[in-house]
This record gives C-alpha cells, sequence and structure tokens, in this order.
C-alpha cells in the first residue's frame, strides 16, 4: 500500500474526529490554540494507536484467515465506510460533544470514540502486510492536522461542512474497500 492510499485512509479515518473537532470550536467564541492542539493531540494519538492495536490483534490470526483477507479487509472497510455515510446522510447531531469547556475526560472519550474504525482498519493492515509504523505514523499526523483545523473551521464558519466531511470520509474508505478487493481479484492491478 503506497503513501497516496495510506494518506486517503488517514483522510477517511479521520473524519469523525475533524467533525468533533469542528463542534467544539464552534463553542469557542475565540479560537484557542492551546486547546486546539490538545484536541489534536488527543484525536491523533488515539487514531494512531488504535490501528497498532488492530495490527497487533491481526497478527495473531493471520495463519488462519490470508485466503480470505482481501474479503475481510473489504467488508471492513465497506461497513465502517458505509456507516460513516449513513450516520451523515441521517443527521444525528452529536450535542453530547459540543461542551464548551476542554473536559479531558471527555475528550479522551470522545477520541475513543472516533477512532474505534481505526482498530478495524488496523487489522486489515496485519492481513494486508502494512508497514504499520508507516501507517499509524501518517494516520497520526493526518487526524492531528485536520483535528486542528477542524477547530478553525468550526470557529470561523461553523457546522456546514461537518456532514460533508464525514461523507467525504466515508466515500474514500468504501472507494480503498473496493480497490484491495478488485486487486485480489485480479480485476485491476496497481
Amino acid at each position: 500500500m503506497g503513501f497516496l492510499e495510506m494518506l486517503l485512509i488517514g483522510v477517511g479515518l479521520s473524519m469523525d474526529a475533524f467533525a468533533v473537532a469542528v463542534c467544539k470550536g464552534l463553542n469557542m467564541k475565540k479560537i484557542n490554540y492551546r486547546h486546539a492542539t490538545i484536541i489534536a493531540v488527543f484525536f491523533g494519538g488515539f487514531q494512531a494507536l488504535m490501528p497498532l492495536a488492530g495490527w497487533l490483534l491481526g497478527k495473531q490470526f493471520e495463519r488462519y484467515i490470508t485466503a480470505y483477507d482481501h474479503w475481510i479487509a473489504f467488508v471492513l472497510l465497506l461497513f465502517i465506510g458505509g456507516k460513516m455515510i449513513y450516520e451523515a446522510l441521517r443527521g444525528e447531531e452529536e450535542s453530547e460533544s459540543c461542551g464548551d469547556k476542554l473536559d479531558l475526560k471527555e475528550l479522551t472519550v470522545m477520541a475513543v470514540a472516533t477512532s474505534i474504525d481505526a482498530l478495524a482498519v488496523g487489522i486489515t493492515f496485519a492481513f494486508l502486510k502494512v508497514n504499520i509504523y508507516g501507517a499509524i505514523t501518517i494516520i497520526g499526523l493526518t487526524t492531528f492536522i485536520l483535528s486542528f483545523i477542524g477547530v478553525a473551521v468550526g470557529n470561523r464558519f461553523g457546522a456546514k461542512y461537518q456532514k460533508k466531511a464525514e461523507i467525504a470520509g466515508g466515500v474514500i474508505l468504501v472507494l480503498i474497500g473496493l480497490k484491495i478487493l478488485l486487486e485480489h481479484l485480479g480485476v485491476i492491478a496497481f
């Protein structure tokens, strides 16, 4: 898996964190760069740790399911991306995530909640023999940057782009899952 694909996975996975960061920025009368950095560190850190945990878990079962790994990767990415699209279109509000103060306990819960999808992606990385350290670096940094930007966007523009970002993230993950499946079936070659 190349840098561009990994970057796109990082962008796709970070869209939930971006949406919550936008929400946090909505409640800042004036942007607080210290809070934006803390939010970005939490989201980027958890988004990097979860694929590592998934990869470690996936490595334990790799020899049992190598013949089906591309199907597993496809189904997981389809499910994760589809869920993101569905939730964005359904329009559920994340009002519990939109507090005006920076509560580290709440931030930890939000960081875990927005990175659960990355755990499943980490499992697929084990099957696809991805360089996990490069992957988690790209995913973590991408999420950090987009979360920081999300706070600024939320502070500046409000919730206008939150739904579109979640849909885009879901579509990216579904397309990458489809690409993995089609490559393994020999339909496309990269």
